[in-house]
């Protein structure tokens, strides 16, 4: 990166979000987040049949109220919330508000029974799930010059970076100093969280009563990478992060600095999926011989499973439950029991 001291370009957060969310923006295009990469939504029904089975848990805990709210926040093409809504009971089902909250446009041949919205909902009871939502928060990233200060870092349209001028703002220099810490060896980077802090407080008190998810790439205060993580995807691939609209922007989360509710807790997503059900074991042998179409499904759900609960992979996402007037104790505290790793071969 070009060091020299130029306010020239733009910071990455407003170089990121219009290059994500303007008229011509990357998840403005037909092809929705899916044409690209895959998230835990794309990779198996498994994911949303366990996020209808913690609706129903967290219906049971609220007592199974008159009306239950499913937020499905930065819901893509509305993957999510159809699924959620085919498998859920009937009598769930019945009750349910299903809201997908998106900045593109509803899809034409979604189900009437969700409601498009570019905003969450206010003063609802049930549940919030934001897959893969915080990461697209833009934020801004830093980088620590030659004299070991922290400076904001400006892109331009072509993904060439300077360092600002001037010092860091306030409010930005206070997070770090708080949630990441650079230490003053040049050329170390962070993204600022911020943005995504109050994002998701903003969303967490739409609620309520309920359970709010945010589920991540993610990472903790001590352990934060010393380089930053802001990348790119297009296409399936991971690529230079460009802020020109043609690919993703995305950045892990700082999940621990989002927490809002006392309750809080953030757990592996490998738990969480196993704690509702998912498990990647293979079917009995046995099974093979006695209905062979029955055994070849239940080896594919097993593959999906695995994929969904992998150890560096998409198992090592971080679940970030923040529980909302929910009573009776802890409903949800089979969430919080992982299993021995034997189990997870």
């Amino acid at each position: 990166m070009d060091h020299v001291r130029q306010d020239e370009g733009r910071g990455w957060r407003e170089a990121a979000e219009e290059a994500l969310y303007g008229p011509e923006g990357f998840y403005r295009g037909p092809e929705g987040p899916a044409g690209h990469f895959r998230t835990s939504v794309h990779a198996s029904a498994l994911f949303a049949d366990a996020v209808a089975a913690l609706l129903c848990r967290v219906d049971a805990a609220l007592g199974s109220p008159p009306e239950l709210a499913f937020v499905d926040m930065a819901a893509g093409r509305g993957e999510l919330v159809t699924r959620v809504l085919q498998v859920l009971p009937a009598g769930v089902a019945a009750r349910v508000r299903a809201c997908a909250v998106e900045k593109a446009e509803r899809p034409a041949d979604l189900d009437h029974r969700i409601e498009w919205r570019a905003a969450p909902p206010e003063g609802v009871t049930g549940l919030l799930f934001a897959n893969e939502w915080l990461d697209n928060v833009p934020v801004d990233v830093v980088e620590t010059d030659e004299d070991g200060a922290a400076r904001l870092v400006l892109v331009d349209a072509d993904g060439a970076e300077t360092l600002a001028a001037g010092p860091l703002d306030e409010p930005s220099r206070r997070w770090l100093d708080a949630w990441w810490p650079l230490p003053a060896e040049p050329g170390l980077r962070a993204e600022v969280g911020l943005p995504r802090d109050t994002a998701w407080a903003a969303a967490v008190g739409c609620l309520e009563r309920g359970l709010a998810v945010a589920a991540d790439y993610a990472h903790a205060r001590e352990a934060r990478p010393p380089f930053g993580t802001l990348t790119g995807f297009r296409q399936g691939r991971e690529t230079a992060p460009v802020p020109d609209g043609s690919c993703d922007i995305t950045a892990h989360v700082a999940l621990d600095a989002c927490a809002v509710t006392p309750g809080a807790r953030i757990v592996p997503q490998r738990a969480a999926l196993r704690g509702l059900g998912v498990r990647a074991g293979r079917p009995p042998l046995a099974l093979a011989s006695q209905d062979p179409a029955a055994y070849v499904r239940a080896l594919a759900r097993a593959g999906e499973a695995a994929e969904l609960t992998a150890r560096g992979g998409l198992g090592d996402f971080g679940w970030l439950l923040e529980p909302v007037g929910l009573p009776g104790g802890d409903p949800l505290g089979a969430l919080l029991v992982d299993v021995a790793d034997d189990e997870e071969q």
